[in-house]
C-alpha cells in the first residue's frame, strides 16, 4: 500500500511484483525522484503524482478537475494545470508495462551489435530522457534501446525499420531487451495505447500492464 511517505522507487518496485497501491480512490503525492522526472502514474483506483510542488496544491487541482475522482489526475484539465504550474510540457499518456529479466544471450538470429555513437539519432533522442543509455542495432532491421528512466528504472524502447515490419521483429527485439538489461531485475516499457502494434508486440514478449503514466518534461 502506498503512503505519503513512500518513494516513487518503492512504489514502482512493489508494482513490478504485482503489489499495487490500495484501490481506494485516493491520490498519493511523492517527491520527484530527480529534477528531470515529474509526472503522474495511475494504477487501479489509485494515482501517484511525483512532483516537488506543494501536495496541497496537487490535491486542490485534482478536486478542481470537475470529473470522476478516479479519472481526475489523467483529465486534461488537471494535466494542463500541472503543466502551467511547473512550466513543463506533457507529451502523451502511456501504458506502462514491465517484465522480468531473462538469463542468457538474446536470439543470435537478430544479429545485434552495440552502437557507441552518441550522435546517432536514436541515442541522442534517448539521452534526453534517460541515463546510461545503451543501443543495439539488429541486422534484421531494427534498434533496441535501454536506459535508466523514471526513478532509475531500466526502460526499453524498440524501433523497426519500415521494410522489416510485419515479421515479428518488434516482439523479438522486446524479448531481447529482457536479456540485455544490466544486472537482471526488471525492465520497463511505455507504449502509446493507440499504438496497438507496439502494445501487442511487448505483451507477446512477456511485458505485463502495470498502469498508465504521463511524464512532464522541462521545456
Amino acid at each position: 500500500m502506498a503512503s505519503a511517505s513512500a518513494s516513487l522507487d518503492a512504489i514502482l518496485t512493489a508494482a513490478a511484483r504485482g503489489e499495487f497501491p490500495a484501490a481506494d480512490g485516493t491520490t498519493t503525492v511523492v517527491p520527484q525522484p530527480s529534477p528531470r522526472d515529474a509526472g503522474v502514474m495511475s494504477f487501479t483506483a489509485h494515482t501517484v503524482v511525483f512532483t516537488d510542488e506543494d501536495p496541497d496544491w496537487v490535491r486542490a487541482a485534482v478536486a478542481g478537475a470537475g470529473c470522476d475522482p478516479l479519472a481526475a489526475t489523467m483529465n486534461p484539465r488537471f494535466l494542463t494545470a500541472f503543466a502551467d504550474r511547473t512550466g513543463r510540457a506533457v507529451d502523451t499518456i502511456d501504458l506502462v508495462t514491465a517484465a522480468s529479466a531473462v538469463d542468457g544471450p538474446p536470439d543470435p538470429a537478430l544479429g545485434l551489435r552495440a552502437l557507441d555513437d552518441p550522435d546517432h539519432p536514436r541515442v541522442a533522442r534517448a539521452l534526453k530522457r534517460r541515463d546510461d543509455v545503451r543501443v543495439w542495432a539488429s541486422e534484421a532491421g531494427g534498434v533496441v534501446t535501454i536506459g535508466r528512466g523514471v526513478a532509475g528504472r531500466w526502460e526499453v524502447s524498440v524501433e523497426v525499420d519500415e521494410s522489416a515490419r510485419h515479421r515479428g521483429l518488434g516482439r523479438a527485439l522486446a524479448s531481447a531487451a529482457r536479456c540485455l538489461v544490466p544486472g537482471g531485475g526488471v525492465v520497463w516499457a511505455q507504449q502509446a495505447p493507440g499504438n496497438a502494434r507496439s502494445v501487442r508486440a511487448f505483451q507477446a514478449a512477456g511485458f505485463r500492464p502495470v498502469g498508465a503514466e504521463a511524464l512532464f518534461f522541462a521545456r
